[in-house]
């Protein structure tokens, strides 16, 4: 399993909370951790990296880099749909 796996979460449908604990466990052993999402599940991104960030921030925890952007895919009818996309990253403070 390469590296870029391990320090990315990928959102999908499970509960908040669920990710909220993925990622801080892969925090415990990383300095960095990617948060990815697209479509629908931008706002659950957010607020994954939100949680971490105000609720841990005596543990260190903050938002680094955010980037925007789209992904061409094509649907089930054959058309290409454009899908916006936003990956956060979430990174221990080095203090």
């Amino acid at each position: 399993m390469s590296n870029e796996a391990r320090d990315t979460i990928f959102i999908g449908k499970k509960p908040l909370m669920a990710y909220v604990t993925s990622t801080l466990i892969q925090l415990a052993n990383l300095p960095a951790v990617n948060i990815k999402a697209r479509g629908l599940s931008i706002g659950r991104a957010v607020d994954v990296a939100q949680i971490i960030a105000r609720k841990t921030e005596n543990a260190g925890y903050s938002i680094g880099e955010i980037k925007i952007g789209s992904e061409s895919l094509e649907s089930q009818d054959g058309r290409t749909r454009n899908v916006s996309t936003i990956e956060i990253e979430v990174k221990r403070n080095t203090a």
